[in-house]
């Protein structure tokens, strides 16, 4: 009854999964931000401003303490964070700046303009810190999942022990609302898991026996007994963790150069500033006070805040969308380099193909059935652990031919096996169309499936040929669809594999690949990812083996198979993709180009907004209060402007 219970939700999921999913309320995001700390801060420092600006028309002593009161609670954060890079770095940046600016205008009476930056300052930092704790709550808020203890099935009942005394063969209980402590398969029971955390889908997946399922995942309404597979520290969550636990934030190449040059910049408006407080009175015949404004207001729009907070809000956006989409980011640097990447490069087995092989065709020589030869074939293979083996005893079970038992079964090296069935000698091998005596038919239907990519065996029975038989490992369904992405966005996409050409030019023909390498060992593929590098500036690599992991090192940015990929390749990756679908390289370099152009338009905005602010200053002559909102204006603009790509509809 509870297999039955099971089975039907599972098309009906299917189904709810490929409906376009609502994005989260807006309302939730909100709410998050004003709990946030520093917005509170901020806020807190409004009201007391607005508070002092009222108090002004009846107790200038209440108004002033009033004022105060908001300089520290807005500007404590920033004042910090200032000392710190003084004391730390010996250097200036743009918070001591605002601090300053804050307490010039105060100095001078202008208490509410004061406390108005310090506010808008605190702000923008708030939302610029809300983004940034986001992105990476969004990356490794999944730690916290991690498994502790599992509830251990066996001959002396049940037991509560730590994960990592599980080994694989070990049956565990997983009560409802419970976090799956393995990777397993279920063994028995039902259930919907939800697996947001490890793949991002945002559906639960229905699971019965016979289906995989992955430590940190949170199991739903129903018991499941997981035969565990992996040993702790070799599941897919751990990999996660390894991964965040070594992410290196690094930052991306155009904030590096803003961080560079925010200490000298820094400088140069203060030294500007002196300049100013001394050849006002002396060279422009203004006033002391007139003097001093004016030096608080170039004070003001010259500061960078615009320029810094330009970059790192929109890469963290998009970092953050990338990981709640099952895609996750070793650094910020990386999201910018794959917005220029102009080609990717694909391993072929296991990363556009299953790495399961599959019988495609069964020819039977004249005077022999089909039905015969598959099974005495199947049957010979029954005992093999070899892939191709297996994948011809489930070719024959899924017909349904009944298979016997294999009797006197031996290797022949470099060639094949023999087995005795029923008394006659079978003997399954390595096809070749020159061998003399083999049939003109089968001849050109070995030639035929080779040239298709098939690994191609000849049967025999005693001396007599029965037949041929082709297997070949199939393109993922999705890795077609991922290409044309790809060739939509202008990007070339070429296949590096260490298969045969043959093998190699028909797979790439059916995925739709354009440049194919074959007969590749890993060196030759760090050789070929060179290459196109050099021809195409910016290169991707996708792979999921140990044999990858040198092309993925070389290349621009290594994209590695979070599932089924190997340790190396996880390790020396620059971004994993958790649930193995390659639609999302594509989506992925797309948000990545959205953000670089996000960027830009951020550093065009913020650099003309200051030139124009510092010109009127100058020229007209503009009040700190206008200086105030524009500038500390721009600086919340552009990093709204960044948390957009937070959103979740992108189109290709």
């Amino acid at each position: 009854m509870q297999a039955k219970a099971v089975h039907n939700p599972v098309s009906m999921t299917r189904k709810k999964a490929n409906q376009p999913q609502p994005r989260p309320p807006r309302r939730t995001v909100i709410l998050r931000l004003l709990r946030h700390r520093e917005m509170l801060l901020a806020l807190g420092s409004g009201v007391l401003m607005l508070a002092g600006w009222g108090a002004a028309a009846w107790s200038g002593t209440l108004s002033i303490a009033l004022y105060i009161a908001a300089y520290g609670l807005g500007g404590f954060v920033k004042a910090r964070e200032g000392l710190q890079t003084l004391y730390r770095d010996k250097d200036l940046d743009v918070n001591l700046l605002m601090i300053a600016a804050a307490l010039g205008a105060a100095s001078i009476g202008y208490w509410n303009e004061g406390a108005m930056l310090i506010f808008i300052f605190s702000l923008s930092g708030a939302l610029e810190s809300f983004a940034s704790d986001r992105s990476r709550k969004d990356i490794s808020a999944l730690v916290a999942l991690k498994p502790e203890t599992a509830l251990k099935v066996d001959g002396s009942g049940m037991r509560t022990v730590a994960v990592e005394e599980l080994i694989i063969g070990d049956l565990v209980l997983v009560k409802p609302g419970e976090i799956i402590p393995a990777d397993g398969v279920v063994s028995s029971g039902g259930s919907s898991v939800n697996q947001s955390a490890i793949t991002g889908e945002s559906i639960p997946v229905d699971k019965g026996a016979g289906d995989e399922v992955f430590a940190g995942t949170l199991n739903g309404e129903g018991a499941l007994y997981v035969e565990v597979t992996r040993p702790a520290e070799g599941t897919l969550f751990a990999k996660i963790i390894a991964l965040v636990e070594q992410a290196e934030n690094e930052a991306p190449r155009t904030q590096r150069f803003i961080k560079r040059l925010e200490g000298s910049y820094a400088k140069g408006v203060v030294a500007m500033t002196a300049i100013l407080l001394l050849s006002g009175p002396l060279l422009l015949g203004w006033s002391w006070s007139l003097t001093f404004y004016k030096a608080m207001v170039f004070l003001v729009v010259a500061s960078p805040c615009a320029l810094v907070s330009s970059v790192m809000p929109a890469m963290l956006s998009a970092m953050s969308r990338s990981a709640r989409k099952g895609v996750l980011f070793k650094g910020a640097a990386y999201m910018d380099l794959l917005a220029g990447v102009k080609v990717v490069a694909f391993d072929k087995t296991g990363t556009l193909t299953s790495g399961s092989p599959v019988v495609t065709e069964v020819v039977a020589a004249e005077g022999f059935d089909r039905n015969q030869v598959l099974a005495a074939c199947a049957s010979a293979e029954r005992l093999s652990e070899h892939p191709l083996a297996r994948a011809i005893v489930s070719h024959a079970e899924e017909e349904g031919l009944e298979l016997d038992t294999a009797e006197e079964m031996k290797a022949l090296p470099g060639w094949g096996i023999e087995a005795r069935i029923d008394g006659t000698v079978w003997r399954i091998g390595k096809a070749d169309a020159s061998e003399p005596g083999l049939p003109d038919d089968l001849k050109e239907s070995i030639q035929r499936l080779a040239n298709e990519g098939n690994t191609v065996s000849v049967i025999r029975r005693e001396d007599e040929y029965a037949g041929i038989l082709a297997l070949r490992d199939q393109v993922r369904p999705e890795a077609k669809q991922a290409i044309r992405q790809l060739q939509k966005l202008g990007i070339a996409t070429a296949m590096l594999t260490g298969d045969r050409g043959e093998t190699a030019r028909a797979v790439a023909g059916e995925a739709g690949i354009d440049l194919v390498y074959g007969d590749l060992l890993p060196e030759d593929k760090v050789r070929h990812v060179s290459k196109l590098r050099s021809r195409y500036g910016h290169a991707v690599m996708v792979g999921d083996g140990v044999n990858d992991a040198p092309a993925l090192a070389a290349a621009t940015v290594g994209i590695a198979m979070g599932d089924k990929g190997s340790g190396a390749a996880l390790e020396v990756a620059d971004v994993v993709l958790m649930n193995d679908n390659l639609e999302r390289v594509a989506e992925t370099i797309q948000l990545a180009v959205r953000a670089r152009r996000i960027v830009m338009q951020n550093l065009t905005f913020a650099g003309a907004v200051i030139l124009l602010l510092i010109a009127g200053n100058f020229i007209q002559g503009i009040p700190l209060p206008l200086g105030v909102v524009g500038h500390e204006g721009s600086t919340i603009l552009v990093i709204l402007n960044g948390l957009r790509l937070l959103r979740n509809r992108i189109a290709l």
